[in-house]
C-alpha cells in the first residue's frame, strides 16, 4: 500500500475526507499537513486536530504549513464553512495546545525522499505547501509516486464556485497551482466537474443516525447545506474532498483522461481558471489526468457505509 500524506485546509468537506480516509482502514497515513485556505492556518490546524480527536486518532501528527498564498492576498470561505471552518460543530471539544515543529513543506520533502517512489500526496486545499516544497527541492517531482488534487473546473466553465470559471482551491493560490501543474509529477485533478454530482443531503445524513459521526456530520454541514440551498437550490453538501479520497481508494469511481492543462494567473476575470486544451491546439504534452465521469451514487453509498 502506497504511503500517503494528506494536505488539508480543514473546512467541512476536509473534515469528512479525514474521517473517510482513516475509517476506510486502507490509507497508510504518514501525517496530515495543513495550509491556509477555507479559513486561516491556525484554524485549519486546530480543526484537523479536533477531527482526529473525534475519530480517536490523536496519534497522527499534524504539520502546519503556509499561512498565506505565494503572492496574492488570502481569501477565506466563512460563508460556506462557518466562522470556525467546521460549522462550530466541535466548539466544546478541547485539545492540548501542541504543534509539530516541522514545517509542512519540509515534512513532504523528508517523507518523499524516505519513501522514494512510494508516496502519494492527496491535496484537498490550496497547493501552496507543495509549491513551496518543489521550489526548495526540485527532485521532489521524481520522488513522489502521484499527486491527487481536489481542484479545478475544466468541462463546465461558467459553473465555478469562486469566479464563474474558477474553483476555490486553485483560485486561492493560482501561482502555486501553476508551479505544481508544470512540475512533471503524475497528477490527477478531481474537479468540480465530478464533485458537484456528489451531494450529501439530509436523507443520506440520516443514514448515519446512531453512529459516532451523526451529530458531527449533521451540525458541521448545516452552514454549508444552507449556503448550497441559497446559491444552487440544493440543500446539500458537495463531497469535494471525500471524493478525492474515494478516487485514491477505488479508481473505478471516476473515469479520467489526460490532457494539457494550464492555470490562469493574470486575468482578474478568470484568475485561477484551469484551462484544458481538449483540441491539442497548443501542441503540448498532456500533464494532467482530468475527471470526466463519476459513479456518484455508488461513491456516496460507500462513503456512508464507511462512516457507519
Amino acid at each position: 500500500m502506497s504511503k500517503v500524506i494528506l494536505d488539508v485546509d480543514t473546512g467541512v468537506d476536509d473534515a469528512l475526507a479525514i474521517i473517510y480516509a482513516i475509517e476506510s482502514k486502507k490509507v497508510d497515513l504518514l501525517g496530515i499537513t495543513t495550509v491556509s485556505g477555507n479559513v486561516p492556518l491556525h484554524m485549519t490546524e486546530k480543526n484537523t486536530r479536533k477531527v482526529l480527536k473525534l475519530i480517536g486518532r490523536e496519534d497522527i501528527n499534524v504539520y502546519p504549513g503556509a499561512s498565506s498564498p505565494l503572492i496574492r492576498e488570502t481569501h477565506y470561505e466563512y460563508a460556506v464553512h462557518g466562522t470556525d471552518g467546521i460549522g462550530n460543530a466541535l466548539d466544546d471539544m478541547e485539545i492540548t495546545d501542541t504543534n509539530e515543529n516541522q514545517f509542512a513543506p519540509d515534512f513532504i520533502i523528508e517523507q518523499a525522499k524516505k519513501f522514494n517512489g512510494d508516496l502519494t500526496l492527496i491535496m484537498v486545499g490550496p497547493l501552496t505547501n507543495l509549491a513551496l516544497a518543489l521550489r526548495k527541492e526540485p527532485r521532489l517531482s521524481e520522488w513522489v509516486k502521484e499527486v491527487i488534487i481536489m481542484g479545478g473546473l475544466v468541462s463546465n466553465a461558467g459553473l465555478g464556485n469562486t469566479l464563474p470559471t474558477s474553483e476555490f482551491n486553485i483560485y486561492a493560490d493560482a501561482e502555486a497551482a501553476s508551479i505544481v501543474f508544470h512540475s512533471g509529477m503524475a497528477i490527477t485533478t478531481v474537479s468540480l466537474d465530478v464533485t458537484r454530482h456528489t451531494y450529501l443531503n439530509q436523507e443520506y445524513i440520516e443514514k448515519l443516525k446512531g453512529t459516532k459521526y451523526y451529530d458531527f456530520v449533521l451540525k458541521s454541514t448545516e452552514v454549508y447545506r444552507n449556503y448550497s440551498a441559497k446559491v444552487y437550490g440544493e440543500n446539500a453538501c458537495s463531497l469535494h474532498d471525500p471524493l478525492t479520497i474515494g478516487y485514491f481508494l477505488d479508481r473505478s469511481y471516476i473515469e479520467t483522461e489526460k490532457y494539457y492543462v494550464d492555470v490562469e494567473t493574470v486575468s482578474p476575470l478568470s484568475y485561477g481558471q484551469t484551462i484544458c486544451d481538449f483540441g491539442n491546439l497548443l501542441e503540448k504534452e498532456p500533464n494532467i489526468s482530468i475527471c470526466v465521469r463519476v459513479d456518484a451514487e455508488r461513491f456516496i453509498h460507500d462513503f456512508i457505509e464507511t462512516l457507519k
